[in-house]
């Protein structure tokens, strides 16, 4: 039995399978009447790996559960004739640091939504130095002034 387990082992090997995992890909996409909606949920529900697709109409909003690539579904949306389809670019307001930053803040974003951007944080040493121009000992002296 010694031998048949070594050459089973060695010789005998299944190829790798490629496992996608269960995720989100939510895209924007602007659709104007039902049979826009109909379109591009029967695009997306009837690719290999899709549980559930949800469409928001009034946020321009799809969401697909499942094992799926995200790069097939916003293809798949865009061969549907929604040439702009997108990734959805927005995150909740109050997940953003600054939300009225420039480049964040979006007059088509939902409400409670702005734009996923890389905002600026300060660095310890630009507070630092604005720190320094105010004095606590005298505070009608300003290096400013």
């Amino acid at each position: 039995m010694g031998a048949l387990t070594y050459i089973i082992s060695n010789f005998c090997t299944l190829p790798a399978s490629k496992t996608k995992t269960m995720q989100t890909v939510e895209i924007k996409v602007k659709m104007d009447c039902d049979g826009c909606e109909r379109k591009v949920r029967n695009a997306v529900a009837t690719m290999k790996g899709v549980k559930s697709v949800e469409i928001n109409r009034k946020q321009s909003r799809v969401t697909v559960n499942g094992c799926v690539d995200p790069n097939k579904v916003l293809n798949r949306v865009k061969g549907t004739g929604k040439k702009r389809a997108e990734f959805w670019p927005y995150v909740p307001q109050h997940v953003v640091s600054y939300p009225h930053a420039s480049g964040v803040y979006d007059k088509r974003a939902p409400s409670g939504y702005v734009r996923n951007a890389q905002t600026f944080t300060p660095s310890v040493e630009t507070e630092e130095k604005f720190m320094s121009l105010f004095s606590e000992d005298n505070v009608n002296a300003c290096s400013i002034m």
